[in-house]
């Protein structure tokens, strides 16, 4: 089976999962273990070498992600290859979990996370603080100039105008760019895995968490592990006062961007966002009500 330019493989089925523009592949050959195969515009080649040497990085240091093993330009596009990991996807398996394993589970993402960040952002990148105040200004027009809006949503906006001035003097590192339970692997070992670096950017780390929203809402247990790993025990008050700025900034944000789907998607959004003025009591709160401060006791790390 052929699938670009000077690269045959005996068997080859496309991952339709994932949001991600690349076009992927789960390929076997006669040649060795099973490979994940990525096919992205040449556009992006730059962007993609990029990936491509971050992931190299980050898999010497001994994170479980898949290997890097080749990169090359054809005419179909800008082709890479990697180890596939075997398992299933954590955001399936999760709710099949004890309590007790959520937990442990979470700790370990956000063990992986806190390495993930020790990669610095290059020097010449502009200042997180002028990056973000732009993107919230561009989130908060767009959800001004979207056809619907939340119940309660002035209740986001007002939230987000209080506190932007938390994101001044914040640092930039490598960031995973989108780093949620849908896009983590449960061996059959119970090992966990961080797959779709495809989205990697730079950015204030804390800000990486700004989709634990879609996690607290399946397990608040996993999501809890997470920032107490992350931080090796509970998170400072600093931080939950900025990721309740960048969950607001966000729901602000998804409105508009499910508009361009789907109903299905404009109802989910709706949902997550009344769930997290749930969280945080109609955003009178800063520590939202999923986060178990006894849990680490209870369940040790």
């Amino acid at each position: 089976m052929k699938l670009v330019d000077n690269l045959t493989f005996t068997d080859a089925k496309e991952i339709k999962k994932g949001w991600s523009m690349d076009k992927k592949y789960y390929i076997e050959d006669k040649s060795g273990p099973a490979r994940l195969l990525r096919l992205s515009p040449l556009a992006d080649s730059n962007r993609k070498v990029n990936e491509f040497n971050y992931m190299k990085e980050l898999f010497s240091m001994g994170l479980s992600i898949s290997e890097p093993l080749d990169i090359k330009e054809a005419k179909e596009g800008v082709v890479t290859l990697f180890t596939w990991i075997e398992g299933e996807d954590v955001e399936e398996v999760l709710p099949q979990l004890s309590i007790e394993e959520q937990y442990r589970l979470g700790v370990e993402s956000g063990k992986i996370l806190k390495q993930i960040h020790t990669i610095k952002a290059p020097d010449d990148i502009e200042k997180w603080e002028s990056q973000y105040a732009r993107k919230i200004n561009q989130k908060i027009q767009g959800y001004l100039d979207c056809s619907l809006t939340y119940e309660k949503g002035d209740l986001f906006a007002k939230c987000v105008k209080e506190n932007r001035h938390l994101i001044k003097g914040r640092p930039s590192t490598f960031q995973h760019g989108d780093y949620h339970i849908g896009n983590m692997i449960l061996s059959k070992e119970n090992k966990l895995s961080i797959i779709d670096f495809n989205r990697w950017d730079y950015g204030d780390p804390w800000e990486e968490f700004n989709r634990i929203d879609f996690t607290a809402q399946l397990s608040p247990l996993f999501a809890t592990g997470q920032l107490d790993g992350y931080f090796s025990g509970q998170p400072p008050l600093e931080f939950f006062k900025l990721l309740r700025l960048y969950l607001s900034t966000n729901t602000l944000s998804a409105l508009p961007w499910a508009l361009n789907f789907s109903d299905k998607e404009v109802l989910t959004m709706r949902e997550k966002a009344a769930l997290v003025l749930e969280w945080y009591d109609d955003m009178t709160r800063i520590i939202p009500h999923w986060y178990d401060k006894d849990a680490s006791d209870k369940y040790g790390m």
